[in-house]
């Protein structure tokens, strides 16, 4: 029975973003390599070179340097998703959630602790060899929608059938961790709303799955929530936005209660400090951009949880209310890896 259970969050989960179709119709592929330069967007892997050999040649050409940073960045940041430390959303760009995971990568792998992508740690990185890139052809459910705006009036939101996505590229982008910006950049002139057509997307699939949580660790003042084993191994690490000055996080060692995929979101204006006048209790219909995403993971303390957000780019970097969020994919991962009476300590 557990089983079976396990294998309908998982079909719920991924449905909602939409994986499913990643096993069946889709078509997927290493990436060609760039035809020149300047195109950045349909290489494979970059070459694993040190900075200090890169630094000359691109020091003369501006434009070539951005470009190496970013390809370099990029390549980074999906060997980081795949080793499970999670970079959070996949653009190309150093940040916050990128030092995050460089610096437990580095610990992982006994390396100086930098948060930087040094030799050393592009090194230990390239130990996967697997392209930075997938070709990945649309399906139906890539296009089909509907996409519409997803308001943000809470009441305007309640008055919706569901929650979905916006466009076709803000669905690609939690397919494969990206955001839509990378999406559209690494495929310029290509249609996302065909079905048929070939684009170039993060290698985010076909990782080593992870064995269940012992043990949920949510750092504060690092805004990373972290999962371990019985053995007290870091199995992986994922960005968080984890409360507020009006909202701090609930400081302390709490259980979880359930697990529940695609959750209706059950509004109180009450609960919030910062709720609408005029805002009732509310409804709001299960999807991607529902609050809490495609995923709520209950927590023993009342009225808080784990959870995903309509927003995956602000995770790690904005403040939540009290709650732990993380991105829909993140999320859904986590849920599938935790349960009820799972321990979550929550710390400083």
């Amino acid at each position: 029975m557990k089983r079976k259970q396990a294998a309908l969050l998982s079909a719920a989960l991924l449905g909602a973003l939409p994986f499913a179709a990643l096993g069946q119709q889709a078509v997927l592929q290493p990436a060609a390599a760039p035809q020149a330069a300047t195109t950045a967007t349909t290489a494979a892997a970059p070459p694993a070179q040190s900075p200090s050999r890169n630094a000359a040649p691109n020091a003369a050409n501006p434009a070539a340097a951005k470009q190496a940073e970013f390809e370099r960045n990029l390549r980074a940041q999906v060997l980081l998703d795949r080793a499970h430390f999670s970079p959070g959303e996949i653009d190309g760009a150093y940040g916050s959630n990128m030092r995050n995971a460089l610096s437990s990568f580095q610990a992982a792998r006994q390396l100086p602790v930098t948060g930087k992508l040094d030799e050393a740690t592009w090194n230990a990185l390239n130990a996967d060899n697997t392209p930075t890139l997938l070709t990945y052809t649309l399906v139906e459910a890539d296009v089909a929608g509907p996409f519409r705006p997803v308001p943000e009036d809470m009441m305007a939101k309640a008055s919706l059938p569901a929650l979905g996505y916006a466009s076709a590229a803000e669905g690609l982008g939690e397919k494969f961790h990206a955001s839509p910006a990378l999406i559209e950049r690494l495929n310029p002139g290509k249609s996302l709303s065909r079905v048929g057509e070939q684009i170039v997307v993060p290698n985010v699939v076909g990782k080593n799955p992870l064995p269940k949580a012992a043990r949920v660790v949510v750092r504060d003042e690092a805004k990373i929530l972290q999962l371990y084993d019985a053995e007290g191994r870091l199995l992986a690490q994922y960005p968080a936005s984890t409360g507020s000055e009006h909202d701090p996080l609930p400081i302390g060692t709490w259980k979880i209660e359930g697990v529940h995929p695609n959750p209706t979101y059950h509004y109180n204006p009450k609960l919030f400090w910062d709720a609408e006048p005029g805002d009732k209790k509310a409804k709001i219909a299960p999807g991607p951009n529902n609050p809490v995403g495609v995923a709520w993971i209950d927590l023993s303390k009342p009225h808080y949880g784990i959870h995903g957000t309509p927003v995956p780019g602000h995770v790690g970097k904005t403040e939540s209310h009290g709650c732990i969020r993380l991105t829909n994919w993140s999320a859904a991962e986590v849920a599938n890896l935790v349960g009820a009476g799972t321990e979550v300590v929550l710390q400083n």
